[in-house]
């Protein structure tokens, strides 16, 4: 059985930087070598897995890609039975034996598929993971969880010489250890000591992990810094500077800082340090719509966001192509999510949005020198059929989009933690208390709504050759006309609490609003699942409006309206 190709890096010495000696060896990406372009399909924690058409190799080889990673219910790690450390936690005939067999068989299937389709496989997976059988044998619930002890990582050797034995067509593991889900793993548990602290945990874990996996079997290992030094540019480096690169090692960062949301600042450590880099980048993005309405975020991460107009770190980049331009030592490759990310809905019946994204990234990971633009149009020209002035109309709509999400969301200056409305809730907007901010940020909500019935107009205008296409585009652009309208209204309402007058004014925009959304099924059966006045599923973001807006309601009818109604209200929807 050939085992998986890897691209071939070289060594050399650069000067390093803050924490890092001049004569630190580094390993940089070879300019003829073909960078990393992943993908993965983030599955609903404790939901049916999404249904999509990326779930398929041939699919994402077909687009540009050249690996595939699984998420974290798909991982290996969970179909192993642990049979070098004690024969006896999975015993054959067992419930938890049927389980991890089935999983083992499904893995295989999607390994499998991947080597047909020429992509190489890798698998995302939390740690510290054990079954809590072992957990429980072994004695070791309150330590399992540090990486400098001994059992712990006499567990973690077994682990990887375990995942890798049983699945040799395992190119690579995709490390997390900011959360830990186990939704869908019900005999295992897992826990990591100080996620945060470089020397108790990152640092002892990351070697132990690049010797197992990167030295001793010859596979690619990602180390993703989330939630763990994905913001602290000192200990990232400190990380880099105590952990020996290797070929086959790199970090997973994303784009920007914190979760995927407009307005986050450009990441501080990309570009940054000794070792390879890749770039995690949300297609469909879940405190945006999920791909319900049009939401192009492909021009600003590789051209640069509006909101970035400085790099974070002096000297550093500000975008994707100035990453690639400047510090291609770093700029190891590209992984997409193309769906998913968060929880419950919208879900989508058509994948034209992410699809968009993941095409023009996919393609310019590819070869970083090509325009996003030159790419857009060929998305266009060459999926869409589009031709002539309708290019241009696409291109100006999936622009806007990009203007009206930020708008309405976190406002142009970023005013406003998005944080509110997150996959398919609403929560209370959290307004700036600053008079002035909050007049700008009201007068974003204002704009958004403005470039939405614009996105409307051109959609509708567009001579789309597919049917199916023009008709999700119609949708499409009115959900996100009737979803925005909603979010202005809400925060109208906010900020006119103590204002029965102006409440009395918005309340019935409001409902239109909600009326206009709630008309989308009928208009298409492509329509995404829709947004709801329940708050937003995780998170202390806030009551949600279901709570907020009965309360205003009460406010308004218990202060009889003035004999001469106020005018100049702005209310246009």
């Amino acid at each position: 059985m050939p085992l998986p190709r890897f691209p071939r890096l070289r060594s050399r010495s650069i000067a390093g930087l803050g924490l890092l000696a001049a004569s630190s060896a580094a390993v940089t990406w070879a300019a003829d070598t073909p960078r990393l372009i992943l993908d993965m399909v983030h599955h609903n924690p404790g939901e049916a897995r999404y249904e999509s058409r990326y779930n398929q190799p041939s699919v994402l080889e077909e687009m540009g890609y050249n690996g595939k990673v699984y998420f974290l219910f798909e991982s290996p790690v969970l179909a192993i039975d642990w049979s070098t450390v004690a024969p006896d936690i999975f015993p054959v005939g067992s419930g938890g034996r049927a389980w991890i067999d089935t999983k083992a068989r499904e893995i295989d299937a999607q390994h499998q598929a991947c080597l047909d389709a020429g992509i190489d496989a890798y698998a995302q997976s939390d740690l510290v993971l054990l079954p809590k059988a072992l957990i429980a044998r072994l004695g070791v619930a309150r330590t399992y969880g540090d990486p400098r002890d001994p059992k712990t990582r006499e567990l973690l050797r077994a682990m990887v010489a375990e995942t890798f034995d049983r699945f040799p067509r395992l190119a690579g593991l995709v490390v997390r250890i900011g959360e830990t889900y186990l939704h869908d793993a019900p005999h295992h548990q897992g826990h990591i000591n100080a996620k945060n602290d470089a020397d108790a945990t990152i640092i002892p874990l990351v070697r132990l992990l690049r010797d197992e996996v990167c030295e001793k079997r010859g596979r690619r290992l990602i180390f993703r810094t989330w939630l763990a030094f994905d913001k602290d540019l000192d200990t990232y480096l400190k990380v880099g500077a105590a952990v020996e690169p290797h070929p086959l090692l790199a970090f997973g960062v994303k784009h920007c800082e914190g979760d995927f949301h407009r307005g986050n600042p450009f990441s501080r450590i990309l570009g940054q340090g000794r070792h390879p880099q890749v770039v995690e980048v949300q297609c469909a993005r879940e405190y945006e719509g999920k791909g319900a309405y049009p939401n192009y975020v492909a021009h600003g991460v590789i051209e640069g966001f509006e909101e970035h107009p400085t790099p974070p770190v002096p000297g550093g980049p500000r975008n994707l192509r100035e990453l690639a331009r400047d510090h291609p030592e770093t700029f190891a490759g590209l992984w997409t999510w193309t769906r998913g990310g968060g929880w419950r809905g919208p879900y989508i019946r058509n994948e034209l949005w992410p699809d968009l994204n993941a095409w023009v990234l996919a393609r310019w990971a590819a070869d970083p020198a090509v325009p996003e633009e030159t790419l857009f149009r060929r998305y266009a020209a060459e999926r869409l059929g589009l031709t002539g002035e309708d290019v241009d109309r696409f291109r100006r709509l999936c622009l806007l989009s990009a203007s009206a999400t930020l708008r309405g969301k976190a406002s142009a200056r970023s005013e406003m933690a998005p944080w509110w409305s997150r996959d398919d809730g609403i929560n209370r907007p959290p307004l700036p208390k600053n008079p002035e901010a909050r007049a700008r940020v009201l007068a974003d909500q204002a704009e958004a709504v403005r470039q939405w019935r614009e996105i409307v107009a051109l959609g509708d205008a567009i001579a789309f050759p597919d049917p199916r296409t023009a008709d999700f585009v119609r949708v499409s652009t009115r959900y996100g006309h009737s979803l925005f309208r909603i979010y202005r209204a809400v925060c109208e309402l906010v900020a006119a609490e103590d204002d029965p007058d102006a409440l009395r004014a918005w309340l019935p925009l409001y409902d239109e609003a909600w009326a206009a959304h709630r008309a989308l099924p009928a208009l298409s059966p492509q329509c995404a699942s829709l947004y709801n006045e329940a708050s937003a599923p995780v998170g202390p973001f806030g009551e949600g409006v279901e709570k907020i807006i009965p309360l205003l309601r009460a406010r308004a009818a218990a202060t009889p309206p003035p004999p001469n109604p106020p005018s100049g209200l702005q209310t246009t929807p």
